[in-house]
């Protein structure tokens, strides 16, 4: 069982693991404690934004932020891999069409241009609304 678990996609691993918790009564009694736990998480992993901060201490406050975030999901009754891929899937049409936009107007992605980059993002997001 447990090789099989290792196996599985991290976020779907976390959410099993939450819920193996869940089950025996460790876990949050409402949503307030766990988005608290979120905000928490993320404030830890500002912590190590420094350029002096152990990459290995960045490493793990991400990996708890990320896992604190699967069981906010978990929570909502959203299914994280779900909704990951969806984000993916959104964040990489809207690109593509900042990217389409630009070169319409004779520009490729650069640094250069990420002003410009943000005011299409912001007009690709609108229209899709």
């Amino acid at each position: 069982y447990k090789r099989q678990a290792q196996a599985l996609p991290a976020l779907v691993r976390a959410e099993k693991l939450q819920k193996r918790a869940a089950r025996v009564g460790f876990d949050w009694d409402d949503l307030d404690g766990v988005v608290e736990k979120v905000r928490e998480e993320l404030a830890e992993c500002e912590e190590t934004f420094s350029e002096h901060a152990d990459p290995l201490d960045r490493v793990h406050e991400v990996g708890d932020l990320l896992f604190s975030c699967v069981n906010l999901a978990r929570h909502l009754g959203v299914d994280a891999e779900q909704a990951l891929r969806a984000a993916n899937h959104r964040f990489e049409r809207r690109f593509m069409r900042v990217e389409v936009c630009l070169r319409a107007a004779g520009r490729e992605p650069a640094v250069e241009h990420r002003d410009d980059m943000e005011r299409l993002w912001e007009t690709v997001k609108a229209e899709e609304r």
